[in-house]
């Protein structure tokens, strides 16, 4: 009985739970609610990623596979910068030995490193900083503008205002004050006029247009489509739809060339036509006119001022190289006007209304000059003496003459003092004198010694046979002792050859008899004999 009653009670929930279903979808029963107390969709499982087209797919799912609900532990809230919690009195052990502070150690300290940190000091002890720990989420992680402050942004608007209405005033300063010297110079030319107040007011509401045309000069034209692809900030190349095109001017295949690409055409296409009816005539009237031209110049300074050493270059320092290129027109100016005045003050000036002086007007003279057919002067008047390019007539180091003018024993010299050093100083008469003295001296003195030679001392004619080169006549040796001191040498020759020879205790005697001088003399080999292979 007890198991009929389990099965019936089962069956009469399912029963009861089809038809709370039932009554659900016919929508006379409550909805299930989830644990955010949403509706529930009995025909979406719970598992799945979506839901199908043909269901009701407004609600959200995967609950099980994706963090769905945020952490409360994560925080959105930033570092609270220069942020000071507590100051001390005194030095607290562990704290920072330069500014004690006990947020960080000395190796990290960012204050300006002390003489005598505030360990040893106890004085001016740093505040602590203020530490803190957050725990981001995944986007608070990549998030490259957290913690960023939009009202710092504020002070760089302003500056960029303030600068803007400094150069409105500034213009509209200008153009006044212009305005006013123009209305001064013509009041005082043609007088007072009735409409004055009128004209006045009329031209400060023109400088004003003025004014707000020249504050356009930010705004830039962006053109996409160029000749050498992609977008440019100016515009190149406009001209009036209307007008004929460059290449449309002359149809001759062997005129003018065009280059589509950089739509140019640098020579003249219409070369015989009247300057004063055509209006085109060619990119190269551009290049040798107007701001071109003067470009064109500052570089060819440019160039040459560094080939000459300068540190200058147009495209690193454009404004040194502009600056000095107006130094150097100033200054050539300059010299080209102090020039001519040089010039007109030293041979008049033909233009002027100056009168000339009767010496000039009435300068004849009879005396007759005849030239030859290359216009050289051949009779009748002196010919000038060439000017050389060196120094003449300078005059160093107190003398009176010029250095080559006196020559003796094939030496150029001083006239004055007769020195024949080039930076000798200047000695005058008495110089002369003692340099005659000193060389009648030195003459007297090569005529004693002359005079000392021609008459020799008599001299020894004692000759040594034993170390001589010529044996004497009345050299007398004995045989006996000759033929010891010929077989002694021949032993000693014989120990050269062969050390092995040689006895250890060898005993020497310097002193040499006549007899082994003789005996030397007689075994010594001559080098220079022709017959010396012979001998031995």
């Amino acid at each position: 009985m007890a198991t009929a009653s389990v099965a019936f009670k089962s069956r009469e929930d399912h029963r009861k739970q089809l038809e709370l279903e039932e009554a659900r979808k016919a929508g006379l029963a409550p909805a299930e609610l989830d644990e955010d107390g949403k509706e529930i969709n009995p025909h979406i499982p719970q598992y799945m990623s979506s839901a199908p087209w043909y269901l009701n797919a407004e609600r959200p799912s995967l609950k099980h596979q994706r963090k769905w609900k945020s952490d409360p532990n994560y925080t959105k809230s930033w570092y609270d910068r220069g942020a000071k919690i507590y100051q001390a009195d005194k030095y607290r052990k562990g704290a920072c030995e330069n500014c004690g502070a006990m947020t960080h150690d000395a190796k990290s300290c960012m204050d300006r490193p002390r003489k005598l940190g505030a360990k040893w000091t106890g004085k001016h002890i740093a505040p602590d900083e203020k530490i803190e720990q957050f725990e981001l989420d995944y986007d608070g992680k990549r998030d490259r503008w957290n913690g960023y402050d939009a009202a710092s942004y504020a002070h760089i608007i302003e500056r960029y205002e303030a600068r803007d209405e400094a150069r409105k005033k500034y213009l509209k300063d200008q153009q006044l004050k212009k305005l006013e010297e123009k209305n001064n110079k013509e009041d005082e030319e043609r007088g007072d006029s009735e409409d004055e107040d009128f004209e006045d007011a009329l031209k400060v509401d023109e400088a004003k247009v003025d004014e707000s045309k020249q504050m356009d000069f930010a705004k830039v034209e962006k053109r996409v489509r160029t000749t050498g692809g992609g977008s440019t900030g100016t515009v190149r190349n406009l001209r009036i739809r209307e007008d004929t095109a460059k290449y449309l001017l002359n149809l001759d295949v062997n005129s003018a060339h065009y280059d589509p690409k950089t739509r140019s055409m640098r020579e003249d296409p219409l070369p015989d036509m009247d300057p004063n009816e055509k209006f085109y005539a060619g990119d190269n009237q551009n290049r040798v006119s107007g701001q071109a031209l003067e470009f064109k110049q500052l570089n060819i300074h440019a160039w040459e001022a560094f080939d000459k050493g300068h540190d200058v270059h147009m495209q690193a320092a454009p404004s040194q190289a502009e600056l000095l290129y107006k130094n150097y027109k100033v200054n050539k100016e300059k010299l080209k006007s102090q020039t001519k005045e040089d010039i007109m003050e030293k041979y008049g000036n033909a233009a002027s209304d100056e009168i000339l002086p009767r010496e000039l007007l009435l300068g004849q003279s009879e005396r007759e000059v005849e030239y030859d057919c290359a216009g050289r002067i051949v009779k009748g008047q002196e010919m000038s003496i060439p000017r050389s390019k060196y120094e003449e007539d300078v005059y160093i180091n107190n003398h009176t003459t010029v250095w080559g003018s006196w020559w003796k024993d094939h030496q150029w010299g001083y006239k004055c003092c007769k020195q024949t050093i080039r930076n000798s100083y200047c000695t005058g008469a008495a110089g002369i004198e003692a340099a005659e003295a000193s060389a009648d001296l030195m003459k007297a003195n090569i005529a004693r010694k002359e005079s000392v030679e021609d008459t020799p001392a008599p001299v020894d004619e004692r000759r040594l046979a034993t170390w001589g080169t010529e044996v004497p006549d009345d050299l007398v040796l004995d045989q006996q002792k000759l033929a010891e001191a010929l077989k002694k040498e021949d032993e000693k020759r014989r120990e050269e050859r062969d050390e092995r020879k040689r006895k250890y205790n060898v005993k020497y005697n310097d002193e040499v008899t006549p007899e082994e001088m003789e005996a030397y003399r007689m075994k010594k080999v001559l080098h220079d004999d022709p017959m010396k292979d012979f001998l031995h």
